[in-house]
């Protein structure tokens, strides 16, 4: 995960719920996987709405 900047351990707990996930780092992790943040927050099904 350092390609995002962070540790796994720190990407772990986003993934689990354990800890919320920063907007700058939503944002970062959206563009990341090319997608959007409404996807990334189960907010869509649709991967790529733009």
């Amino acid at each position: 995960m350092l390609k995002l900047g962070i540790q796994q351990t720190v990407y772990s707990r986003y993934e689990r719920g354990f800890q919320t996930i920063p907007l700058n780092f939503l944002i970062k992790l959206a563009d990341f996987y090319n997608t959007s943040t409404d996807y990334i927050l189960n907010l869509t099904n649709e991967i790529n709405p733009h």
